[in-house]
């Protein structure tokens, strides 16, 4: 029984860290959120890191806040429409079909908000700005039906990271200024999928799945569930450089952000075998504590606004995210008798680039749109039910109205589409004991986004 256990041993924090880190999102590439800015959603996000007039460049380029000319407040507000729908099947660790629905509607609606300031100082002070944003960097969540195929894989998906960026930029000279800024980053996860333990019991000793004992392959299913939390700082740096009044250059680099994630696992085991994994496994499958270090990407952005008329700007922005800060998930439990897990993600790096542009009808009616491409970091061996992630297009729209020299109202609307479906052929490792699962997906995302600033 002890050969038992290692087979179907499960690593709590295994599927809990490395499927937060792969939660389903269909608004950019893996699991990254670029939705911190209404006016630049409705560009496909070109020129966010060199428009003017939005204060959400503290965290995407903050050398752009020496732009401001007065005290600006803004808020801004995404609903991302998530879909990811699953289609295929596939066998349990021995061979048999698995049993199952196909999950679902993984996806659901999801929101994302962010809030950002921007005030030029004065006096002694004159040519600093500074500035400060909470806003959310990565995350999303899908959600399964608890007994769809793919349960040994995922269910449950949550993954919230939220920034506090603390800002400040200095014009050196009339046209160039430079950033830099602090990050505080939290990141919280809760996960959950099924365990296999029938199965796992079966594959030792055939006698105990004898007809009549109650156990056998996908029916004596077990579930883990992982809350883990950690904050830590990273950094912002960018330039601004305006070499003619109608154009204006940015480029900014945010550090990775290393995390220690300590969690907590909670195990839930059918009473059918519990008797056999404390003669088997003594220790095992009790709520604990774990952990695991994981870092979120460095990103680099290289953006373009060019006034080409008094009432046309056209953007352009290219975006590469350095995902291969994630190649592998290496948990450690608190309890002895629970043995390390690696999971091997070898993603590497996405690439993003977008064309967008604005038209200003009049002084208080501006229309904009864009369009643009995003790469996934994950290769096909390394898509999961967590992480169906695949290239993606973007195609958005948005308006300002601005009724007052102080106020004005964003919104916008964007479309992402999945450049091909997503493809998934994978084994659930220990948790599913080898269940096998191949199929496809059919997804996409519908952002609705709307934000208000304020001049004062």
């Amino acid at each position: 029984m002890q050969y038992a256990t290692r087979l179907i041993q499960l690593s709590a924090l295994a599927f809990g860290i490395a499927g937060a880190l792969a939660a389903g999102n269909a608004s950019a590439e893996a699991f990254h959120l670029k939705e911190n800015s209404v006016k630049a959603a409705g560009r496909a996000f070109a020129g966010a890191g060199s428009a003017q007039g939005d204060t959400s460049v503290v965290a995407n380029n903050p050398a752009v806040m020496s732009t401001f000319e007065r005290t600006t407040a803004q808020v801004d507000a995404t609903l991302i429409d998530l879909s990811f729908e699953f289609s295929g099947g596939g066998t349990d660790g021995l061979g048999n079909p698995l049993k199952g629905g196909d999950g679902g509607d993984a996806g659901g609606l999801n929101p994302v908000p962010a809030m950002s300031i921007v005030k030029p100082l004065t006096g002694g002070f004159e040519g600093l700005t500074v500035g400060a944003m909470v806003s959310a960097p990565f995350g999303l969540a899908t959600d399964y039906d608890k007994d769809w195929v793919g349960r040994y894989h995922a269910l449950e998906s949550d993954v919230r990271v939220v920034d506090l960026t603390l800002a400040a930029s200095l014009n050196l000279g009339e046209n160039f200024s430079v950033g830099a800024g602090l990050i505080i980053e939290r990141a919280d996860v809760t996960l959950s999928n099924a365990i296999d333990f029938g199965t796992g019991i079966c594959k030792i000793a055939a006698a105990f799945c004898a007809p009549g004992t109650g156990i056998g392959p996908q029916m004596n299913d077990g579930m883990a569930t992982i809350e883990g939390h950690d904050t830590n700082l990273g950094w912002i740096a960018g330039a601004n450089w305006r070499p003619m009044e109608n154009l204006s250059i940015g480029y900014s680099h945010r550090s990775e952000v290393d995390h220690e994630v300590n969690g907590k696992a909670d195990f839930e085991v059918p009473t059918s075998v519990a008797g056999l994994l404390a003669l088997g496994a003594p220790g095992q499958y009790q709520d604990g504590k774990g952990g695991a270090k994981l870092t979120l990407p460095s990103v680099d952005t290289v953006s373009v606004t060019w006034q080409a008329t008094d009432r046309l700007a056209l953007m352009s922005e290219y975006q590469r995210t350095d995902w291969q800060s994630l190649q592998e998930i290496r948990i450690t439990f608190d309890n002895p008798a629970q043995a390390d897990s690696a999971e091997d993600y070898s993603w590497k790096k996405a690439d993003f680039y977008s064309l967008g542009g604005e038209y200003k009808f009049s002084d208080t009616l501006t229309l904009r749109a864009g369009a643009g491409r995003d790469s996934s970091p994950v290769s096909r061996p390394h898509r999961t039910p967590r992480l169906p992630d695949q290239d993606r297009n973007f195609y958005a729209v948005g308006v300002t109205w601005a009724p007052s020299e102080h106020w004005e109202v964003s919104g916008n609307y964007t479309r992402v589409q999945l450049a091909d479906a997503p493809e998934v052929a994978i084994a659930a490792g220990a948790s599913g004991q080898g269940a096998f699962l191949s199929g496809s997906y059919d997804g996409g995302a519908d952002l609705y986004g709307i934000s208000a600033q304020y001049k004062f």
